[in-house]
């Protein structure tokens, strides 16, 4: 089975999954894990983490056959980068960086400023649902990224997530508070609690259907022939209120990770 561990802002998701580089159709996620980010946790740390995830499913290292990541957190991705060499010393690991095979052209201004798991985002949205397509990754940031019709990625917007969006108010406004993300009884709030729900939940998803419908239009002649494909892990608070994401995959990044494992040491 190919491990692959998808390094974010806040959270880092690890997987399991049943692949055949000879048939990239058949990927299949045996098993997934969900954590918390910490650029403290050692390299060590990680390997106990890791032996600690697979033993709980009653797997084993052994069943492990290669390796793929990506991360948006430098300092996680150095300790990953070390445990993987301790641990799978000889199992074929691709790292997400500039210079390794993707499969995916990239086109803007300066490529190697474009999150890797954006484009490893892209890449697994163009294969499972072709081009033109629209990805609305709801992380620590809401990016939204644009696949062209030829599977070319071309560019996207980036807004502040869900969640930093309410802590910042949290901070900032003397009478608020945290709250619990959740949907409040109606739209108009009928307390402070239930405002900032409303805000959060129906103002992000004006915002999502409002960049959705101005990409669409600008990646093809009829808007409704884009593919929108909703992932992240704030995802499902989502799905129901923005009407325009079409299609729910959890674990894009970890297939679009199997697909560039696959380009790179396919045999």
């Amino acid at each position: 089975m190919l491990l692959a561990i998808d390094v974010g802002n806040t959270q880092t998701v690890l997987g399991l999954l049943r692949f055949d580089p000879h048939d990239e159709d058949a990927v299949g996620v045996a098993e997934h894990w969900r954590v918390s980010t910490d650029t403290e946790r050692t390299s060590d740390e990680w390997a106990v983490l890791l032996h600690g995830l697979l033993s709980r499913r009653g797997r084993g290292l052994d069943e492990i056959t290669g390796v793929a990541m990506c991360s948006t957190v430098p300092a996680v991705l150095l300790a990953m980068r070390e445990m993987a060499l301790g641990q799978f010393t000889d199992h074929p690991t691709v790292v997400v960086e500039p210079g390794v095979r993707t499969g995916i052209p990239v086109l803007v201004e300066n490529p190697r400023e474009v999150g890797t798991d954006r484009i490893v985002n892209s890449l697994a949205a163009g294969h499972l649902y072709g081009g033109p397509a629209i990805v609305v990754d709801f992380g620590t940031a809401t990016t939204f990224d644009a696949v062209s019709e030829a599977g070319a990625y071309i560019g996207g917007a980036i807004a502040p997530g869900i969640g930093i969006s309410l802590e910042a108010l949290g901070v900032r406004g003397a009478q608020l508070r945290k709250i619990e993300l959740s949907a409040p009884r109606s739209v108009i709030g009928k307390n402070t609690v239930e405002a900032l729900q409303s805000g959060a939940l129906y103002g992000f998803a004006a915002q999502v259907d409002g960049m959705v419908a101005r990409m669409a239009a600008e990646l093809a002649d009829d808007p409704t022939d884009v593919a929108v494909i909703g992932t992240g892990g704030l995802a499902p608070l989502m799905l129901g209120e923005a009407h325009s994401v079409e299609h729910h995959e959890p674990w894009l990044t970890l297939v679009g990770l199997a697909l560039v494992w696959a380009r790179n040491y396919r045999q």
